[in-house]
């Protein structure tokens, strides 16, 4: 299941991405915001990154204006790895290389086509693991490092 939200720059396109998960039949929880009166986007990103990290949704996608608030809010999460993406091969790459569990999309950069194809792509990429597993643990340990409970 996935975890979505979004903040004032989202709504039109996270219904967008909303109607495509839904006829594509992929469960997922919207945790806001609903409209285009402005919020603050690290409490979205925050929420989400936590019900990921949580393991009480597998993955989330974040909306913005370009995406990257999001991803920078979410990566401060641990267990995070938020990836802001605008082109399928990113977000391929996020995925096979770094096991990405969080996408960020800039809603002022994407239109909606693209987005879809980007988080079709995403969702369909699996995790090499091998040698990336080991790059991932790196990064993992420097978060153990410096986020020290």
């Amino acid at each position: 299941m996935l975890a979505i939200g979004g903040d004032h720059a989202s709504p039109q396109l996270k219904e967008e991405i909303k109607k495509h998960l839904d006829e594509k039949n992929i469960a997922y929880k919207d945790f806001g915001t609903f409209s285009d009166e402005s919020v603050d986007y690290p409490t979205y990103g925050e929420m989400v990154a936590n019900a990921v990290a949580s393991g009480e949704y597998e993955k989330g996608i974040l909306i913005c204006g370009t995406g990257v608030g999001m991803s920078m809010t979410a990566n401060k999460v641990r267990g995070i790895r938020a990836v802001v993406c605008s082109d399928c091969y990113s977000a391929a790459l996020s995925r096979r290389h770094n096991d990405a569990n969080i996408l960020a999309l800039g809603a002022r950069v994407v239109g909606p086509d693209l987005a879809k194809m980007i988080i079709d792509t995403w969702l369909e990429a699996e995790f090499e693991g091998g040698r990336h597993q080991n790059r991932v643990d790196l990064i993992m340990d420097v978060e153990r490092k410096n986020f020290q409970a």
